[in-house]
């Protein structure tokens, strides 16, 4: 027989509110729960009251829960690390969460902080981060781009260069 493992008991880092099971976040508060330390930990341990608080745990205090739920959309791009670490400190203040994805066809091992950066959001947080970066004119007004699709860049180079082979026959048909 196996052994049974308990979950960890999540607690509210505000109102202390203790819970189980698969909330992130806590109904009341809305922040981020945080595993419960045993009590001898706490007392010594690097969390305990009025002590620092990770850099980690701060930014997550800062994500609005309603903001991040979805599947990552791409709402702006970088041209490098630094930039895209910019943009998602606009966001983050806004309580909005994002994480930056290589862009692809831009790998550089030898430079890791070289190279375009994409800015993914959660789908719920889409809308909000476009109206934060349009404010910061960050990105341009109108619809996002959409990629271009390789069978319709194909069409519409072989159209052009049809048009321009008629064009140079007809030319050649007028001047003989």
């Amino acid at each position: 027989m196996r052994p049974r493992t308990h979950e960890p008991a999540l607690v509210c880092p505000q109102c202390s509110s203790r819970f189980t099971g698969e909330l992130r976040f806590c109904p009341d508060c809305k922040l981020p729960l945080v595993l419960d330390e045993p009590r001898a930990q706490k007392r010594s341990g690097p969390r305990s009251a009025g002590g620092p608080v990770s850099e980690r745990h701060e930014r997550a205090r800062k994500i609005k829960p309603q903001l991040a739920e979805g599947e990552p959309v791409k709402v702006a791009w970088a041209s490098n690390q630094s930039e895209g670490e910019f943009i998602q400190g606009l966001l983050l203040e806004e309580g909005v969460p994002s994480m930056l994805r290589r862009s692809a066809g831009f790998d550089v091992p030898d430079f890791l902080a070289a190279g375009p950066r994409d800015v993914l959001v959660p789908m719920s947080g889409a809308d909000a981060a476009r109206e934060i970066l349009l404010g910061a004119e960050i990105v341009a007004d109108g619809p996002a781009q959409r990629p271009v699709r390789p069978g319709r860049l194909l069409i519409g180079l072989l159209v052009a260069l049809v048009i321009g082979a008629a064009a140079v026959w007809i030319i050649g048909l007028l001047i003989h």
